[in-house]
């Protein structure tokens, strides 16, 4: 929680952002942005689901600042969870995707070309080639689906991660209270 609070925007930088600046009496309530039990796994879900889907660097933050106002979710988590998708793992989830949406959706786009494209620098007309074919379909597809079940799973292990805290939490005051009783 330390480190999602020291790398998540506050909510003055927030509220300074121009791309959020017309959204910022909605995106300021507090309940927003304090840490319960209902607001930070919806805030995990919807950051994994948005960091995964949208892919670019900048506009996930956005996105997921924006759909956390309807969700009711915690925005620096939902924030946060965006940063699955970064350089080094896009290119891995995006060939996860195309395989996935082969199998899923029966398509048959080839993941090898996609090697070969990134391997080869290629230009932008080569990749709008690529995805003329089966690539396009068989990636958003793809993309949909991880993006759903890694959702699904950042929920439920928020929502394990706070319950398993809170029970800490209580047993250490249970001790602390036991003890002084003893004393």
């Amino acid at each position: 929680m330390r480190w999602v609070r020291k790398h998540s925007p506050t909510r003055k930088e927030l509220a300074r952002n121009r791309f959020i600046r017309p959204f910022a009496g909605r995106v300021m309530r507090r309940e927003l942005w304090r840490f319960t039990r209902r607001s930070v796994p919806r805030g995990a879900a919807l950051g994994m689901v948005v960091g995964i889907f949208v892919m670019i660097p900048g506009l996930q933050i956005i996105v997921s600042a924006l759909l956390a106002l309807p969700c009711r979710a915690n925005i620096p988590v939902a924030a946060a969870a965006t940063f699955t998708s970064n350089p080094f793992t896009t290119p891995f989830i995006l060939l996860a995707a195309i395989f996935v949406g082969n199998d899923v959706f029966g398509l048959e786009a080839n993941p090898s070309r996609f090697q070969e494209l990134v391997e080869q620098g290629a230009g932008f007309s080569e990749w709008l080639r690529w995805l003329a074919s089966d690539a396009a379909p068989a990636m958003i597809g793809g993309l949909l689906v991880i993006a759903v079940i890694a959702g699904a799973i950042a929920y439920l292990l928020a929502a394990w991660f706070w319950r398993y805290r809170t029970i800490r939490k209580w047993r250490r005051r249970r001790l602390t209270v036991n003890s002084a009783e003893s004393h």
